[in-house]
C-alpha cells in the first residue's frame, strides 16, 4: 500500500522545501504543471529537492501544450506516474509506456470504457463520484484510485477519511494539510487520513510498527498508538508508544534521536513501517545499529570507509587511497579488467567485492552515499526509454567493433522518387530531415552548459582540454590581435576583403538609419527607430571543416549595424591556436575578443559571461546539434537573459532542374552541401526529365564525388538524400516550399521569372550561373541560414539581426483629442481604472470633456 493520502502542488513555484516540510513524511506529491515550458525547472527541482521517484505530475489541465515525446522526457526524468488524460494516455500506451506509469485523470466513469484492455490502470475521479462506484474501481487493491477534490475544509474532514479508510486515496491541496494541529488548527491533519486506513487487531489497540533506515534495513521492531502517531508526525522524530512507559522519544534520553523520513502502510493495513534516519550510537539499547545486530554488507563498509577518509592513518594505504586520485583510479581499472577475466563463480564474486571497495571508496572520496548511488539506479529504473547499450568502441575487441560496412566501389547515387505515382508516405519519407534526437542531445549539453555557469574560465579551460585535446592558460585571445597570428598569403587576403566588401554593402543597403514617423491622426505622432544591440557572440565552428567565411557572413553585418563589443567563440587547433583567417576577418571587423572554444561549453561562456568572456546580448552563428541545443536552452533560460538568431541543423540544399540544365552543374551544386556532414541532406527536384537526363545527372555526382576528399562524408549523405521527378515548375515550387530550405537553387528555363513563386526559403540562386558557393563567400547575400525547415518562419541573417527596433508616440492636445476617448472607452471595458484615469485627468485639464 502506500500513504492514504496525496499532497497537490497547484504550481511548480509552490513546491519548495518549506511547503513539502509539512507532508514531507507522506513521500509521494503530485504537481500541476500548465506549461510545457515548464519542464526543464521541473526536472531541476526534481534534482534539488531529491524527488526522483516521489513524484507525480499532473499535465491533464492542457493537453494540447504537451507531446507524448515531452511526457516520456520527464518520465525518464524521475517522476514516477503522470496525470493525463484519455486521448495522451492511449498515445503513450501505443508506444509502450508502462500503464503503471499512468494515471487516467477522468471526469466520469464513461470515458474508462476505452481501457477495457487495461484493468488495472491507475484513475483519477473527481469528489463527486458515488462511493459505491469507487470502491468498485479500486478492484480489491488492484489499482489506486486517486478522488480528488477541488476545495477542502476541515468541516469536510470525515468525508475525506472515510475515502482513505475505503482504500482510496483522496487529492487534496497541500496548502490545506499540515502535520501540525496545535499551530494550524484550521488545517487537515495528515495524521487522521493515516489512522483512518489503518488496523489492528491487538486487545491494547496498538499498532505493530516496523522500524528501517533509507536503505530499507529492519532497525527493529515496536508498536505506534494515535497519540505517539500524531507525535511522530507532528515531530517528524522517531516518536512511539512504549507498553510500560507511555510515550517513547526515541532518543530523548541516550541521544541517538532518529529523524522521520516518511512512514507507510502494508498491504493489509495492519502493519506501520516508520523510515528514519538514525543518528547516535545506533537504535538498539545495546549500542547495536539495530535490534537484530550491526549491519553488515554496503551499509557497514560506507560506515567504515568513511570513519578512514578521516582517522586512516597517514602513510596507510587507504590513507593513499583517498588522497591519491591516479591510484585511486588505476586500482578501479584494474579490478575492473580482472573482473571481466574471471571464469569461476568464487573468481567473479571475489573481484567483483574488489571493485566493488574501490568503487566505493571513490564515492566517499567525492562524499558520495549510497544514498546517492541508490537514487541514480532509482532513476535508471524510472526511465521508459532505453539506451542500445553499444559499448564504447574503444573497449570492444577490434574483431568485435561494429563499423558500418562501405563499399567504397559502390555507385554514389541518389535514391529516385516519382511524385505522381509512388506513395505520399514514400514522398514525404524523402523530405524528412534526418533525426535529431533532441532530448538525448539536451542531457548531455545541460551538464556543459551547467559548468560553465558555475565555473567559469576554469571551466571553460577544463572543457577545452576534454573535447579540443589542447590545454590554454587563458580562454581567449584579446584584441588587437598579434599579426603573427593572422598570417595569411597574399592571394587569400585579397578574397576575404573582396567578400567583406561585398558583404558590407549589401548589408549598408539593408540598414535603416532614418526614424520612421507616421501620423496615425492628427497630432499623434507614432515613431520607429533602429539601435544596434550593444553586446554580440559570434559562434565560428571548427570541427569537420574550418569556415572562417562564416566569421565575415556574421562579423561584418555586426559592423555595419553598429554593435559595441563583437565577440567571436571558435574551437582551437591541436597547438592552441585559431585558423589565421578567422583571426583576420576579426581584427577587420574590430572584435573585442575572441573565446578559444567550441561547442556548448562556447555558447554558454558568451550566454552567461566570465571572468575573461564578455556577457553577450544575442549569439549567433551555425554549428552542430550540440551548438544549436545549448543555443536553443539558453534563449529560454531567463538567468541568461541572451536571445539567438534562429534555430539550426545540419545544412542542406534543394535543387530545381530541368532538361535544359548542364548535368554537371547540378550535381556540383548538390555535391557542394553534400561535403558538409554526414547528417546534410541535398534534394533534387527533377522537372520533366527523361531517364537519359536523370542518369547524366546521377553519373556526374558518381565522377564528381569520387574525385572529392570528403567522399566518405559525401557518400553517407547522399545515401538519405533524394531525386523527386514532378512533371511541372509549379509542383517543383510546390514541393520546395513544403520543404523549406536553406539554399534553393533554380537551375531551369526562365530561372528569374519563378523566383516571385518562393514562398520558404532561406536563400535562392538564381539560374546556371549563380552556384550556392557564391552565397557562401563573396556574392555579398548572408549564409547564414535557417535550416531544418525554418525557413518557413525565420530569415537569414542581416543587418536587422543586429539591431533591435523602439518605437514611440508624441500625443498633442490635438492627439489626445482625436484618440482620447477610444483608449477610456476600452480600458473601461478591460476593468483598467488606472489606464482610463490618466487620459481622464488630462481631457479634464485641456475642457476636452
Amino acid at each position: 500500500m502506500t500513504f492514504p493520502l496525496l499532497p497537490v502542488f497547484q504550481s511548480l513555484e509552490s513546491l519548495n522545501g518549506d511547503s513539502l516540510s509539512h507532508v514531507s513524511i507522506v513521500n509521494h506529491f503530485l504537481v500541476k504543471l500548465d506549461d510545457s515550458n515548464g519542464i526543464e525547472h521541473l526536472k531541476n527541482i526534481i534534482k534539488k529537492l531529491e524527488l526522483v521517484g516521489k513524484l507525480s505530475l499532473d499535465v491533464s489541465g492542457k493537453v494540447s501544450l504537451f507531446s507524448s515525446d515531452q511526457i516520456i522526457d520527464v518520465l525518464n526524468s524521475g517522476v514516477n506516474k503522470v496525470f493525463i488524460s484519455s486521448k495522451l494516455a492511449l498515445e503513450l500506451l501505443e508506444v509502450g509506456i508502462p500503464a503503471s506509469r499512468i494515471v487516467l485523470k477522468l471526469s466520469s466513469l464513461s470515458e474508462l470504457e476505452e481501457f477495457k484492455a487495461y484493468q488495472n490502470i491507475d484513475i483519477s475521479l473527481p469528489s463527486s463520484t458515488p462511493l459505491g462506484d469507487l470502491k468498485i474501481l479500486s478492484g480489491n487493491g488492484t489499482r489506486f484510485v486517486y478522488v480528488t477534490y477541488d476545495h477542502a475544509t476541515k468541516t469536510e474532514l470525515v468525508n475525506y477519511t472515510s475515502i482513505a479508510a475505503s482504500g482510496l486515496i483522496p487529492v487534496i491541496n497541500q496548502e490545506k494539510l499540515t502535520n501540525d494541529s496545535k499551530n494550524y488548527p484550521d488545517l487537515l491533519n495528515i495524521s487522521e487520513f493515516l489512522l483512518c486506513a489503518i488496523k489492528t487487531d491487538r486487545p491494547d489497540g496498538l499498532y505493530t510498527s516496523l522500524v528501517v533506515d533509507k536503505y530499507d534495513h529492519s532497525l527493529g521492531l515496536v508498536y505506534s498508538s494515535k497519540e505517539s502517531i500524531h507525535e511522530a508526525i507532528r515531530t517528524l522524530t522517531g516518536v512511539y508508544q512504549s507498553r510500560r512507559h507511555g510515550l517513547w522519544y526515541k532518543g530523548a534520553t541516550s541521544g541517538a534521536t532518529q529523524k522521520l523520513l516518511a512512514l507507510d502502510v502494508d498491504c493489509d493495513s495492519d502493519c506501520l513501517k516508520f523510515v528514519v534516519e538514525q543518528s547516535g550510537v545506533g537504535f538498539c539499547h545495546l549500542n547495536q545499529d539495530s535490534c537484530f545486530g550491526n549491519l553488515s554488507g554496503l551499509t557497514q563498509l560506507e560506515k567504515t570507509l568513511f570513519d578512514r577518509k578521516q582517522n586512516a592513518p597517514e602513510g596507510s594505504y587507504t590513507k593513499r587511497l583517498f588522497n591519491d586520485s591516479t591510484l585511486l583510479n588505476a586500482k578501479i581499472k584494474e579490478e575492473a579488467e580482472e573482473l571481466t577475466e574471471a571464469k569461476t563463480k568464487e573468481e567473479i564474486s571475489w573481484e567483483a567485492a574488489d571493485l566493488i571497495y574501490f568503487a566505493l571508496t571513490k564515492c566517499i572520496q567525492n562524499n558520495v552515499t549510497i544514498s546517492d548511488i541508490e537514487s541514480n539506479l532509482k532513476l535508471k529504473h524510472l526511465k521508459v526509454t532505453r539506451r542500445r547499450g553499444d559499448a564504447k568502441s574503444k573497449f570492444l575487441p577490434a574483431e568485435t567493433k561494429k563499423e558500418e560496412v562501405v563499399d567504397k566501389n559502390a555507385k554514389i547515387v541518389m535514391k529516385r522518387v516519382n511524385v505522381n505515382k509512388d506513395s505520399e508516405e514514400l514522398i514525404q519519407n524523402s523530405l524528412k530531415r534526418p533525426n535529431q534526437k533532441t532530448a538525448d542531445i539536451m542531457k548531455l549539453v545541460l551538464p556543459i552548459v551547467d559548468a560553465v555557469k558555475k565555473g567559469g574560465d576554469n571551466a571553460l579551460i577544463e572543457m577545452t582540454e576534454k573535447f579540443d585535446k589542447v590545454r590554454l592558460t587563458s580562454p581567449i585571445l584579446e584584441a588587437p590581435f598579434p599579426p603573427e597570428l593572422m598570417q595569411v598569403s597574399d592571394e587569400i587576403k585579397q578574397s576575404i576583403d573582396l567578400s567583406i566588401d561585398n558583404v558590407k554593402k549589401f548589408h549598408e543597403a539593408q540598414l535603416q538609419s532614418e526614424t520612421m514617423d507616421v501620423e496615425t491622426c492628427p497630432g499623434v505622432i507614432c515613431s520607429r527607430f533602429a539601435r544596434p544591440i550593444e553586446n554580440v557572440g559570434l559562434y565560428i565552428p571548427g570541427g569537420t571543416a574550418v569556415l572562417p567565411s562564416t566569421s565575415l557572413m556574421l562579423g561584418v553585418p555586426a559592423l555595419v549595424a553598429g554593435c559595441k563589443n563583437i565577440i567571436f567563440a571558435s574551437p582551437p587547433r591541436k597547438d592552441g591556436t585559431l585558423t589565421p583567417e578567422v583571426i583576420y576577418v576579426a581584427h577587420k571587423v574590430g572584435a573585442k575578443c575572441i573565446v578559444l572554444a567550441g561547442g556548448a561549453q562556447a555558447v554558454a561562456a558568451m550566454a552567461y559571461g566570465t571572468e575573461s568572456v564578455p556577457k553577450c546580448d544575442k549569439i549567433l552563428g551555425p554549428g552542430n546539434q550540440f551548438v544549436t541545443a545549448a543555443k536553443m536552452y539558453i534563449q529560454n533560460d531567463t538567468t541568461a537573459l541572451c536571445s539567438i538568431d534562429m534555430p539550426a541543423g545540419p545544412s542542406e540544399v534543394l535543387v530545381i532542374g530541368d532538361g535544359k540544365a548542364d548535368p554537371d552543374f547540378i550535381a556540383s551544386d548538390l555535391l557542394s552541401q553534400a561535403e558538409h556532414g554526414v547528417d546534410s541532406q541535398v534534394i533534387f527536384i527533377a522537372v520533366n526529365m527523361t531517364e537519359k537526363e536523370l542518369d547524366a545527372v546521377d553519373n556526374a555526382v558518381h565522377e564528381q564525388a569520387m574525385a572529392l576528399p570528403r567522399v566518405d562524408i559525401v557518400r553517407k549523405c547522399i545515401s538519405h538524400s533524394t531525386t523527386l521527378l514532378v512533371d511541372s515548375y509549379e509542383q517543383a515550387l510546390e514541393l520546395s516550399n513544403k520543404y523549406a530550405p536553406e539554399h534553393l537553387i533554380l537551375q531551369i528555363e526562365n530561372a528569374k521569372s519563378y523566383v516571385s513563386k518562393v514562398d520558404n526559403a532561406g536563400s535562392v540562386f538564381v539560374g546556371a550561373y549563380s552556384p550556392e558557393s557564391c552565397g557562401d563567400y563573396s556574392s555579398g547575400t548572408n549564409h547564414t541560414l535557417p535550416t531544418y525547415g525554418y525557413a518557413r518562419q525565420y530569415s537569414g541573417v542581416n543587418t536587422a539581426t543586429f539591431q533591435k527596433f523602439i518605437t514611440s508616440q508624441d500625443v498633442t492636445p490635438e492627439g489626445l483629442k482625436s484618440i482620447g476617448k477610444a483608449v477610456m472607452c476600452l480600458a473601461a471595458v478591460e476593468g483598467l481604472d488606472g489606464h482610463r484615469n490618466a487620459v481622464k485627468i488630462r481631457m479634464e485639464k485641456l475642457g476636452l470633456l
